[in-house]
């Protein structure tokens, strides 16, 4: 956590994530590849989440991070524990985002040796960092660490509440067919249901804070001209022009990963991600042993991301299902996914375990992903996962919880032709007959696609690729900022 020095011609960059898993994975990965195109990173975290880091990765484990890259904290006015209640840590993050990081952050900013060029701030973040960069001088662009379609449901949800579209006017509007209204007037986007809206729009309360923070997040985007997105031209092409006509400048950089496996083997040692891998949480690297004797695409992987959760019910209802499949299963089971309870599976379970599954409660999920064994995924589609999947080829069972999930689901499931949508509740009958169809003959249409997908996503990283040319042109951008 010590300062370093600093090159005085380079630009410098700070970026502030979202205190949540998937964010700051994305904000780093995107924080590491403008580093090694020449640009200053100062990263900062709360001290919550620097706290995790340590825990996860060891005492020292930041520590090592390469010249020119620091990372920073600033108080959050709260502990965390992966114990906690998932919905309690949720609240206490946003009454932190909302009210308690503006003063230090600024604070910081203030004392960094080396003045900022621009801060690049998670887009949920934007509630304080706009006003802060304002306050300071300092530009700012804004990173969405989701699909195109993930922001523009979230943008639009606005306009779903001027016109009386939402919040719904009572709980039997979950139930009656009302979800599956069409909504004809988003942006190059066609068909899309209430249903397909952050999860937020389904509260019956208009003061519910999620629904307005989240809008008030998306309805300061036009204060900034630089909007970064999480995905790739050819992925959401009518979207992204949408977006292009709303904003003065998009910049599609994914899917990142790929992009920083094109980093020479030489200079890889000085990538950030030597220090735990960006996660949180601590990984088990056992599994792999276990995926390494198993047959190619012979392999469902179960996870549910970071902040899922779940009835013991339904943990046994994916059990049970997993188990009588056939398939071998990877599941990833954190100690806080069922609410208010351990997640025991009983002990019949365990020789279905030993005979055909591999538990562990966390993994490094690209390296899993890119598995030969690995031939199915079964998610949450959180955007983090699902661009993951489409990297590495990997078709899914759409399992979606809340916020943007429920539009990544869709078009998983309808626009890219890689995966099938759970019904509503868990049944172990549902759960076996999906995994059988995605790993069975009934799944090659999928995996084809996926494979398809994959291959355009290795283009628009490569040379001259679209992602490629954007992330040449932030940086020139960013270059452009630090001579003014």
């Amino acid at each position: 956590m010590d300062a370093v020095a600093r090159d005085e011609r380079k630009p410098h960059v700070i970026f502030i994530p979202f205190p949540a898993q998937s964010h700051i994975k994305a904000m780093l990965k995107l924080a590491e590849l403008l580093h090694h195109k020449g640009i200053q990173i100062t990263f900062v975290n709360t001290d919550s989440v620097h706290k995790r880091f340590l825990e996860s990765g060891g005492p020292h484990c930041l520590d090592a991070s390469p010249p020119g890259f620091l990372f920073q904290t600033i108080p959050d006015g709260f502990s965390f524990s992966l114990l906690d209640d998932v919905a309690t840590a949720r609240y206490k993050r946003l009454h932190s985002v909302e009210n308690l990081l503006s003063t230090p952050f600024l604070d910081l900013l203030t004392k960094l040796p080396t003045p900022p060029t621009c801060i690049i701030s998670d887009g949920f973040m934007s509630v304080f960092t706009i006003d802060v960069a304002q306050k300071l001088g300092i530009p700012i662009m804004l990173y969405w660490t989701l699909a195109a379609c993930g922001f523009m449901v979230f943008y639009q949800m606005k306009f779903l509440i001027e016109k009386g579209l939402a919040p719904l006017k009572d709980e039997s509007y979950l139930i009656n067919g009302y979800l599956d209204t069409i909504v004809d007037w988003i942006p190059g986007m066609e068909g899309i249901r209430i249903k397909d809206f952050p999860s937020m729009v389904r509260t019956t309360d208009p003061n519910d804070r999620l629904l307005n923070f989240t809008n008030e997040c998306t309805r300061r985007s036009h204060e900034v001209p630089h909007q970064i997105f999480h995905t790739f031209d050819e992925l959401e092409p009518s979207i992204v022009k949408a977006l292009s006509s709303m904003f003065s400048h998009v910049y599609t950089i994914g899917p990142l990963q790929l992009l920083l496996d094109r980093i020479p083997e030489q200079e890889k040692h000085n990538q950030v991600s030597n220090f735990n891998g960006y996660s949180l949480m601590k990984e088990e690297p056992e599994c792999f042993q276990w995926l390494q004797s198993k047959e190619p695409n012979s392999v469902i992987y179960v996870n549910f991301g970071s902040t899922t959760v779940m009835s013991l019910e339904e943990l046994i209802e994916f059990g049970w299902g997993l188990a009588e499949s056939g398939y071998y299963f990877l599941w990833i089971i954190r100690s806080n996914l069922v609410v208010g309870e351990s997640a025991a599976l009983p002990r019949e379970f365990e020789e279905y375990i030993n005979e055909k599954g591999f538990v562990a409660s966390w993994c490094s999920q690209e390296k899993v992903l890119n598995h030969p064994s690995v031939g199915g995924f079964l998610t949450h589609c959180g955007w983090g996962s699902t661009i993951e999947s489409l990297s590495d080829g990997v078709p899914m069972i759409c399992w979606p919880f809340l916020a943007d999930q429920m539009i990544d689901c869709r078009y998983i499931c309808k626009e890219w032709g890689v995966g099938l949508e759970m019904g509503d509740g868990v049944k172990r009958e549902e759960v076996k007959r999906l995994i059988q169809e995605l790993m069975g003959e009934g799944g090659d249409k999928m995996r084809n696609k996926a494979m398809e997908w994959k291959k355009k996503a290795h283009i628009a990283t490569g040379l001259n690729g679209s992602s490629s040319l954007n992330v040449d042109n932030l940086v020139k951008e960013i270059s452009k900022l630090s001579t003014k």
